[in-house]
């Protein structure tokens, strides 16, 4: 760690001056005056019991603007903020505070998501698919590939930062262009591309367990699966790719010009690419024939008519098993050919080596569960006290006041996601705060919540690669100086705004026009527009 501060300090002089570095100087001091995310969560527990107090005794309220007879709907049809600062308030707390934490709804589904994920990528599989896509790429394609199998990588974060970025500086420097450019494109797609993937994810169960007690503060039997971003997720994965492939080669490649190996930190000799081995390829098929092997079978289930995953009632895909238990199916994907590769190449041989793979993911996730311990509490008070339901309601009514109805409000609302994201780069973190107030407001509007969530994963994905405070910044700094010796913050942060700034046109745009032009949802029976 102390490298990468010796780096940021060696920035020139004439590099750390500029309005665009100020700025960035700003963000970065803004961001570590903040407390840490978990201590966060915990101040805004106390403001809220502390708030509620304040207003229940101003006697802040709402009209409920459901119709009569709506679940969850008060007879006399007024919305009050129930008092936590009380002693019916503190019992309530004491009584709940271990179910919180218990039915919170990401928990177990990021866990259990999480199990199938750490048995491929323990065995090696992630690792040797990333690698076998990247390395046999055509040099025309080489960008392209970087770029994608980046977003990709997202299936399981840690690989893409770890091994994917390095991999790609190497591949670029061994083909004679800039290694820094290819830095920049495997970060763009792992981290700018963050929330678009071909596949389910651990991101995916855990957002729509924030959005779901969200959206339960207008529609208490509402529920937002972990596919409900899907359809979009994918085709962002094509634009996130292709916007990437173009800013790497039209602009910031260009802009880094011809690479000095004078400028480098490290012997670069060393930098030895190791491709795929011959019993790697093995593992490789049949770890994908076992994925087929496995499609088909799911696929005998949901895609008959009497299909057994199908809903029993109506006999369609639409709120069937299949869709309610995908985070089971996601464990199934990952683990099943996780441990045929490990099988075939060695590194797992029996239950043991999995129960260790399922360990080692488990242990690396305590910050995480203590942080959810936090934010469950955050919700659920926030829920109790009807501050969130009142705050919607108001923000609802403002925003029809400025006549701001329709999908011009996403753009809004995407753009402040992307700033908060500048100073708060947990995903997790950011929507467990946001959620419970802009998902109930633009649900009065009209708007459904998986089209709401689907809009702030683009917010939270675009600034990831201009923020200090993304997690993995550091680590990206330390790979960076490897071959630039004087690289600091500002440099890094320089070269990767266009990225930034491009993935928001193009992706808000992608946006607009696949839900409001083209109608399309934007996951399995995902809704575009919500009736209250």
């Amino acid at each position: 760690m102390s490298k990468v501060v010796d780096t940021a300090n060696s920035t020139p002089p004439e590099k750390q001056s500029g309005l665009f570095n100020r700025f960035l100087a700003t963000v970065e001091f803004m961001g570590n005056m903040l407390p840490h995310p978990i201590t966060l969560f915990a101040m805004f527990c106390v403001a809220i019991v502390v708030f509620s107090g304040i207003a229940d005794w101003f006697g802040l309220s709402a009209i409920d603007p459901r119709p009569i007879g709506s679940a969850g709907r008060d007879p006399d049809g007024v919305i009050e903020v129930v008092s936590l600062l009380s002693a019916e308030g503190l019992q309530r707390i004491v009584t709940g505070l271990v179910t919180n934490f218990t039915s919170f709804a990401p928990l177990g589904t990021v866990l259990v998501a999480l199990l199938g994920v750490s048995v491929a990528e323990h065995s090696g599989l992630l690792s040797a698919a990333m690698r076998g896509m990247v390395m046999g790429a055509s040099k025309r394609l080489v960008t392209f590939m970087v770029v994608f199998a980046a977003i990709l990588s997202n299936t399981a974060s840690e690989l893409g930062y770890v091994v994917l970025i390095p991999l790609a500086a190497m591949i670029f420097h061994s083909l004679g262009r800039h290694p820094l450019a290819g830095l920049a494109a495997a970060f763009a797609g792992v981290s700018g591309g963050y929330s678009a993937n071909l596949l389910l994810g651990t991101i995916d169960p855990l957002l729509a367990g924030i959005t779901t007690p969200a959206a339960q503060m207008i529609d208490p039997t509402y529920q937002v699966g972990a596919e409900a971003n899907w359809y979009f997720m994918m085709i962002s994965v094509l634009l996130i790719a292709v916007l990437g492939t173009l800013v790497t080669e039209k602009i910031v490649e260009p802009r880094l010009g011809k690479y000095n190996p004078d400028d480098a930190s490290a012997d670069l000799e060393q930098n030895n690419i190791q491709g795929l081995t011959a019993v790697e390829k093995s593992g490789l098929k049949w770890a994908g024939f076992s994925l087929l092997v496995v499609s088909l079978l799911l696929a005998w289930t949901i895609v008959p008519a009497d299909g057994i995953l199908r809903n029993p009632e109506t006999g369609l895909v639409t709120q069937s098993p299949f869709l309610k238990g995908i985070v089971v199916f996601i464990f199934v994907t990952f683990g099943i050919p996780g441990f045929v590769y490990g099988r075939v190449v060695g590194t797992m041989k029996n239950d043991k080596d999995v129960i260790d793979a399922m360990s080692k993911s488990m242990s690396s996730m305590g910050m995480y569960i203590v942080l959810v311990f936090f934010a469950a509490q955050f919700v659920a008070f926030f829920k109790w006290t009807n501050l969130g339901t009142i705050l919607a309601i108001n923000g609802a009514a403002m925003l029809q006041a400025l006549n701001l109805t329709g999908p011009e409000v996403f753009v809004l609302f995407i753009f402040m996601c992307a700033l908060v994201n500048l100073s708060l780069g947990s995903s997790s973190a950011q929507w467990a705060v946001t959620a419970p107030i802009f998902v109930p407001m633009l649900m009065l509007i009209g708007y459904a919540p998986e089209t709401i969530q689907a809009a702030y994963r683009i917010g939270d994905s675009v600034t990831n690669l201009i923020t200090p405070m993304m997690s993995y910044f550091g680590l990206i700094l330390a790979v960076a100086t490897k071959y630039k010796k004087d690289m600091g913050i500002g440099t890094l942060v320089a070269t990767m705004l266009p990225y930034s700034m491009i993935f928001f046109v193009g992706w808000v745009a992608l946006f607009y026009l696949w839900v409001f032009v083209l109608g399309l949802p934007v996951g399995p029976d995902s809704p575009i527009y919500y009736t209250p």
